[in-house]
């Protein structure tokens, strides 16, 4: 499941599509950072802004062709990451990188449904060998590769590029507790949106997509927060080569 690419393929088309409205007007009321700012204005400064940080924390929330995909991830451009990520709703992974070793913990339910179709000894063996414990790997093993998409923040931020566009200013939100501005675009039965931080930098807080054949939600914070990646205890790392 290659899900930088499903989650680049949403960006962008959130991005462009807000290009694809009139240029959404100010309200003479309007007030606060972003008052008499255009909302093409407002994107760009924070696509910009979002664009530089050196470390943050992603979370998702999509719907896919596969399944359901939740994740959960800080990430820095010096590859260090740690998080989780559950998929089909049900099992869940946790990643640990840093330098170039991969530490990966599957549960149960994850390890089953990998493996469903093989013989049950098989799998009953493989769960009580590998589940709740971690395994080490190398950043550049192939097989490796899936689990570390969220690691990859230079791939992530490529998305955010300021850009033409005439968005459209919605009026004030709260994404989690933060004051934000709301911008809004629309194409046929989806809805892109895109909420703007309203205090300090303008940052990228939330961006959905709603309607479509993939509806997403995905939560940016933690901007230039170092990434601290403790390495698992020895004890804890299962030795496959056993």
């Amino acid at each position: 499941m290659r899900l930088i690419t499903r989650i680049s393929v949403n960006t962008l088309c959130a991005m462009s599509l807000l290009g694809l409205a009139a240029c959404g007007g100010n309200s003479p009321e309007e007030t606060g950072p972003f008052a008499g700012v255009s909302g093409p204005e407002v994107v760009n400064k924070a696509l910009t802004r979002t664009n530089g940080v050196n470390s943050l924390r992603i979370g998702l929330d999509m719907t896919t062709s596969d399944g359901r995909v939740e994740a959960d991830f800080a990430t820095s451009l010096g590859g260090d990451c740690t998080g989780t990520m559950t998929m089909g709703g049900t099992g869940t992974m946790e990643v640990r990188k840093t330098g170039g070793t991969v530490y990966t913990k599957l549960d149960e339910a994850l390890l089953r449904e990998q493996s469903e179709g093989e013989p049950k000894a098989d799998v009953d063996a493989a769960v009580e060998l590998i589940a709740g414990r971690w395994m080490e790997s190398k950043a550049s093993d192939p097989d490796t590769a899936d689990s570390i998409e969220f690691c990859d923040l230079k791939v992530l931020l490529k998305e955010f590029e300021a850009m033409d566009n005439a968005a459209r200013k919605e009026g004030p939100t709260t994404v989690a507790g933060k004051p934000a501005l709301r911008l809004t675009e629309k194409d046929g039965k989806e809805t892109f949106t895109i909420d703007v931080s309203a205090e300090d930098e303008p940052y990228i807080l939330r961006l959905t997509a709603r309607g479509g054949e993939e509806p997403m939600t995905m939560d940016l914070s933690d901007f230039d927060v170092p990434v601290v990646v403790e390495k698992p205890a020895a004890k804890d790392i299962v030795d496959l080569e056993q």
